[in-house]
């Protein structure tokens, strides 16, 4: 990559550099574990009997609320574990949950449990599904209907449309399926510095695909900056493939070659070993992840050819109630900028449901 630092006129202000812990190297992170919780055995059998008192209810789980989950030890530290994610670092694992001894069902409810002590549940999909399930279905990211999770190729550095996505790993795949984080923080603070004309371009809106997922009376795509300044603080909202294959919709011109050196640049730093953290999840592990600081990314994968066996994730997708401010244009896509109450996919006739095998 070039060393040339590439200036700006004066008269053109560019949002400061970011100097708080969400700025991070993986490299710096490799060796430590600090961003690994693991319940200690009071706190996982307050797990257990409050999911299987909630599975012998009548309780409708979509509705289910902190009081339908009482985890007296665990809850408070998953208020701690929170701020992490929401002020600090930005994700954090939680490691050693019992799905060995669980059902599918059992570790739903579980997780459901534990995300609800974390904010509001939004759904995930078109389909209204609070609890996603991440597998491959052997369909293609060539359909630009299909979202790149339900494939096993690699996902590539993106976000997610809510505050704090969430993952449980069930099982593991044969080979690959490695998850990788990068700080979003630090590539703006990379761009900044090598590329302030470029850092200019993802400040501005583009367009990107909802992938079929339309909100009633929206468009086919939403237009907000990869990088928004608001209020003090940086957040960041990318799919690069998306914003590829929103150039199909009449209206939505092609990139600019400048656009196109900015996401190139981009995807350079995230896919730069210096920057990322790259982690196996294994069967039992809690992943949260804080969308506007952090991308999350996926290698591709080979799975086992017993369906029993078959690679499974659970996802959340979480809007806590004290989730940082967000600029308006972000209704586009989170439907709303309140905390709590923003985030997911809605579409005409949408309603909420739960999954448990999917």
């Amino acid at each position: 990559m070039s060393s040339v630092i590439h200036s700006l006129p004066p008269e053109t202000t560019l949002p400061p550099e970011v100097g708080d812990r969400s700025a991070w190297f993986g490299p710096e992170l490799t060796e430590s574990t600090d961003w690994i919780y693991r319940p200690s055995e009071a706190e996982i059998a307050e797990v257990e009997n409050a999911g299987r008192e909630l599975a012998e209810s009548s309780l409708d789980l979509t509705l289910i609320d902190v009081e339908d989950f009482p985890i007296p030890t665990l809850g408070p530290r998953l208020q701690h574990l929170l701020d992490e994610v929401l002020a600090g670092r930005g994700f954090m694992l939680i490691r050693g949950m019992p799905v060995g001894r669980w059902t599918k069902r059992e570790a739903a409810i579980a997780f459901l449990g534990i995300g609800v002590h974390l904010g509001n549940l939004r759904m995930q999909n078109a389909d209204g599904h609070l609890l996603g399930h991440v597998r491959d279905l052997g369909r293609s990211s060539l359909n630009p209907d299909t979202r790149i999770y339900q494939t096993r190729e690699r996902q590539t550095h993106h976000t997610d449309s809510c505050d704090v996505v969430g993952l449980l790993c069930l099982r593991a795949a044969k080979s690959g399926g490695l998850s990788s984080l990068v700080s979003s923080t630090t590539i703006f603070n990379e761009i900044r510095r090598r590329r302030p004309d470029l850092l200019r371009v993802l400040l501005d809106p583009i367009e990107t695909d909802c992938r079929g997922e339309v909100p009633e009376g929206g468009k086919p795509y939403f237009s907000i900056p990869v990088f928004n300044w608001h209020e003090g603080l940086v957040s960041a909202i990318y799919q690069r493939q998306y914003i590829e294959s929103a150039r199909r919709f009449p209206g939505v011109r092609p990139l600019s070659p400048l656009q196109i050196q900015a996401l190139d640049l981009f995807d350079e730093l995230a896919n730069d070993p210096a920057l990322h953290l790259t982690m196996e999840l294994q069967p039992g592990d809690m992943q949260f992840v804080h969308n506007h600081t952090i991308l999350h990314d996926r290698t591709a994968f080979e799975d086992f050819p017993e369906p029993e066996r078959k690679r499974h994730l659970l996802r959340l997708w979480v809007a806590p109630l004290n989730a940082r401010p967000l600029p308006d244009v972000y209704a586009e896509r989170f439907g709303s900028v309140t905390p709590g109450h923003r985030g997911g996919i809605a579409v005409e006739g949408s309603r909420a449901t739960i999954l448990f095998e999917g």
